[in-house]
């Protein structure tokens, strides 16, 4: 092909553009890896426990101990000799010639925590104190472009600082070594953007400050969209001092929230006599935060309810170091369980996690690190300076915390007003501040009283403590009701949001969450869900389903509320499918479709109408699934169409009488049905020996009466319609509880119990069997599952079939095994128990009775007992009430209603007050 000279010159002056734009940009030449699978190795060395002194290799960024260097320490162990250990890193690099007329920086984005740089062995600036904050040294004058440069640092775990040790060292979590975030150089021109900060509102309004360095005499600022394309006018203005400050109104923004996070990108650029020295860009979002005193929280002008949760930087195998991608793994699962807001407890996070925040929508509180403890006034100024400077411009950012619980330093108050043009509320968690009120893991009563007797805005910024299964999401339904009721309230933030497990290097990488200090989460170290996890997804929806019993007269309509801010819920997608359910994994019948989605506003109620299939009554269940805007999944509901006792009709198998046979012992009878063989007592009535054509079944003893009195007496046996019926006599005084068992010619046996709970309040009711642990293998159960409930943790489970293998986990210990085997168990309709020798059926034809499995392993470290997480005697019970579970700081009882005792009326055992349970035992 012929090349003219004008295509030559063309191509010429399109690259002298394209080299001249690469040199204004600022360029970044990484020194390690950006997370944690992509480490660079650095030479280094460690001063004490393991490898103590030995020069090995080590990937940057890392932890220390995670690489096998030093020793591990939770924050609350005083040990003297704990956590004081140094570690000195070596790397060479390089950089280009052309750099030699640069502004060069070396940007360290976190170092665990005093941190000594030198450059080819001279000082680069002051030691940096504080572990989680992004500082700069400029290194021009210590480089030498196109040669090898050595850097060398030297990190001390421990501060000299003392006041960085209490705020950040002394506390509830792990404590670290090591440079754990990025390391990089940047290249600037001389003349270049120092700083940022913008802030952009509901309205259009916007505003920039640019700090600039150099002598460029115009900046200006140019918008664009998420697609790229230009937004409004560029604002342009001459330069006049250090310090520049550009104003413009935009035209009907798309607005950033957690629902809808529109982003756009603000072009600046520097020149100096029209040409261009320097040009950046800035993601930001149009977006208003608003606090009315004794009222709320607004943004865009809506008042929000924050459904928020405490978040660590923190993976179990790297420690504090993370990496984008688990940035964006923690923000989808939170928005999983329909969070919409995160605190970062107790320091700044990874900058990457504010940019998934941002981009995929969620509230940050923003936090600058202190536990109980806080910087000193120049350190934490300093710090304070460095924290804003990275994260001001980030719309998720809307509001800032001056540490935690005690660890406030009021002299820096100051400087978030100073800093930040957006003024954002600024917050001390767990106390009364700036018209907040924070207080953490205060019980139900006090937060009712609070709002509806205070005067401030109610946030606790931790609530529900949820070390191993209690609190999260035991007790949240009761604490949401009230916060949705009570408008001084804006909502909370759990504690916290992963079990704080951390493989140890030092002990054949086994997890260690330090006790009970640790397993804090509501999933596990590696993500594992846990059942909060789903109780909180369905309490948090923010489509909501107002109860509903499907009857014959069921006529396809639910009362729903919309409890988003910003969506309408005819953006939403709504789909059903009714379901015929047999035994586990048989594949029945089903007819799926849409609905037509409501417009309902959001904060409004309406009604969801379905168009029902014809035949629709002889399905057992229907599911009702509804996702957001983008397609993800808020919660399936399931509703039951089929009752207990048209199940247990179904499984009753008729047989005839003359199977049956009878023989009585002094102490029992012994009948025989179809191959089956019962031997029951005669005095108790309880079942002592059932045997089959393979042996006996070790399930006996039983019905036990838990929380009544085993008040059976005067056993009598008659035949009645084919069956045996044994059965005790009722008395109002003496054997006011009654047992009556029912052999059926089939082989089946129908237990009937009425009893009276002999206390007015009770933890739990029902009856008790025996059945060795060492014998079961698994059950398959028709039922709400597949997790564990509790009283006051009743949601997050689907009606359905399930089978759950045998496991002894123990929630929030290794080996992190969910849904757990042991505890109780929602709505049963039957349960199929799979013994290693011998299998055998348990239905019912009432509701609501739940089926309990074993006792679950008590935790390894029970120091805190308001957990309280009682169990029946025996091995398996049927029952007609259960306990309820607390937190590491609340009893149960007063973690809401819910989670308070049964009350039964059993005055003067009125037998049309007795409690009722049927259970039907197929043991062919």
């Amino acid at each position: 092909m012929k090349l003219n000279v004008k295509t030559v010159l063309s191509f010429f002056f399109l690259t002298l553009t394209a080299l001249q734009i690469s040199a204004q940009q600022t360029e970044i030449q990484y020194l390690s890896g950006r997370g944690k699978d992509d480490g660079v190795l650095w030479d280094f060395k460690v001063s004490e426990g393991m490898k103590a002194g030995v020069w090995d290799k080590i990937p940057v960024p890392s932890n220390w101990e995670l690489q096998g260097f030093g020793k591990y320490n939770y924050g609350f162990n005083k040990e003297i000799n704990k956590g004081k250990e140094v570690g000195v890193y070596k790397y060479r690099f390089r950089v280009p010639d052309r750099w030699n007329t640069k502004l060069v920086r070396l940007v360290f984005e976190g170092v665990m925590t005093d941190a000594e740089v030198k450059i080819n062995g001279k000082l680069a600036g002051e030691i940096h104190q504080g572990s989680f904050y992004v500082f700069k040294y400029d290194i021009g004058k210590l480089i030498r472009p196109g040669k090898d440069n050595l850097l060398e640092v030297k990190v001390a775990k421990h501060s000299a600082n003392k006041s960085v040790n209490a705020a950040e060292r002394e506390g509830d979590f792990w404590i670290f070594g090591g440079i754990f975030r990025p390391v990089y150089l940047e290249a600037l021109p001389q003349s270049h953007v120092e700083r940022v900060s913008l802030d952009a509102r509901a309205d259009g309004t916007f505003k920039a400050k640019v700090v600039t360095e150099g002598t460029a005499n115009e900046v200006a600022v140019q918008l664009f969209d998420a697609a790229g394309n230009r937004f409004g006018k560029e604002l342009k203005t001459t330069i006049t001092g250090h310090e520049i400050w550009l104003n413009g109104r935009f035209e009907k923004p798309e607005l950033w929230s957690a629902e809808f996070p529109n982003l756009y990108q603000a072009q600046v650029t520097l020149l100096k006599n029209g040409m261009v020295q320097h040009q950046l860009t800035q993601k930001f979002g149009f977006r208003t935060v608003e606090v009315k005193a004794r009222d709320g929280v607004y943004i865009n002008g809506v008042k929000i309810k924050f459904k928020g949760v405490n978040r660590h930087s923190f993976h179990p195998q790297s420690g504090r170091t993370t990496s984008k991608e688990i940035s964006i793994a923690d923000v989808k699962l939170i928005k999983e369980m329909n969070m919409n807001a995160v605190r970062m407890a107790h320091y700044p996070p990874d900058n990457h996690f504010l940019a998934v925040c941002d981009s995929l929508g969620l509230y940050v509180m923003n936090e600058l690190g202190g536990w109980h403890g806080h910087y000193d006034t120049p350190t934490g100024s300093k710090l304070l300076r460095e924290m804003m400077v990275v994260s001001e411009n980030n719309p998720s950012v809307i509001f800032w915390a001056n540490g935690n619980e005690g660890g406030h330093n009021p002299e820096l108050d100051h400087i978030f007003q100073e800093q930040d043009i957006q003024k954002r509320p600024l917050i001390y968690p767990w106390a009364v501040y700036g018209g907040f009120e924070t207080t953490h893991y205060r019980e139900y009563n006090y937060g009712i009283g609070t709002y509806d007797h205070g005067h401030n805005i109610v946030m606790p910024t931790e609530f529900l403590h949820g070390m191993y299964d209690g609190g999260h999401g035991a007790g949240i339904e009761d604490y949401w009701k009230a916060m949705l009721a009570n408008p001084l309230s804006a909502g909370g933030f759990l504690w916290d949001f992963q079990d704080q497990g951390v493989v140890r290097t030092d002990k054949n990488n086994r997890i260690d969450t330090d006790g009970n200090h640790g397993p804090d989460g509501i999933v596990g170290p590696y993500y594992e869900k846990e059942g909060s996890f789903f109780t909180i997804k369905e309490v948090w929806s923010p489509i909501f389903f107002e109860k509903r019993a499907i009857t014959k007269e069921f006529d396809g309509i639910f009362n729903i509320e919309n409890r988003y801010s910003f969506t309408n819920s005819s953006q939403c997608t709504f789909s059903y499918e009714f379901k015929k359910l047999g035994a586990y994994r048989q594949v029945g019948a089903s007819t799926k479709g849409n609905i037509a989605a409501p417009h309902i506003a959001p904060g409004a109620k309406g009604i969801l109408k379905m168009d029902l299939p014809k035949g629709w009554e002889q399905f057992d269940v229907l599911y009702i699934t509804v996702k957001d805007p983008w397609g993800q999944e808020l919660f399936t509901w399931s509703f039951p169409i089929a009752m207990p006792a048209d199940i247990a009709a179904s499984l009753i198998v008729p047989g005839s009488p003359q199977n049956i046979s009878v023989q009585e012992e002094p102490s029992s009878y012994l009948v025989q049905a179809n191959g089956i063989s019962y031997k029951i007592n005669k005095i108790t009535g309880l079942l002592e020996q059932v045997k089959n054509a393979k042996g006996i079944i070790p399930f006996h003893n039983g019905p036990v009466l838990q929380e009544a009195v085993n008040n059976y007496k005067n056993f009598t046996l008659s035949h009645e319609d084919g069956k045996v019926v044994i059965q005790s006599t009722f008395d109002k005084k003496e054997s006011y509880n009654t047992l009556r068992w029912e052999i059926l010619p089939s082989g089946q046996l129908k237990m009937h119990v009425q009893y009276f709970p002999e206390s007015y309040f009770t933890r739990f009711v029902g009856v008790n069997f025996d059945f060795p642990e060492s014998e079961i293998k698994a059950v398959e159960y028709m039922g709400m599952g597949p997790y564990r409930v509790w009283k006051n943790r009743m949601k997050g489970n689907q009606f359905g079939v399930w089978r759950k293998d045998y496991n002894n986990t123990a929630t929030g210990e290794p080996p992190f095994e969910y849904p757990e085997f042991k505890g109780y168990h929602a709505n049963m309709y039957w349960t199929k128990f799979i013994g290693k020798e011998q299998s055998f059926m348990v239905f019912t034809d009432r509701e609501d009775v739940f089926l309990r499995l074993y006792t679950p392993k008590e935790q390894q470290d029970t120091e805190w007992k308001n957990m309280d997480p009682i169990f029946p005697k025996g091995d398996i019970s049927f029952m007609n009430g259960i306990s309820a579970i607390g937190t590491k700081t609340q009893k149960p009882e007063t973690t809401g209603p819910m989670g308070m005792k049964h009350v039964y009326y059993d005055f003067e055992k009125e037998p049309i007050r007795a409690l009722h349970l049927v259970l039907y035992f197929d043991f062919k």
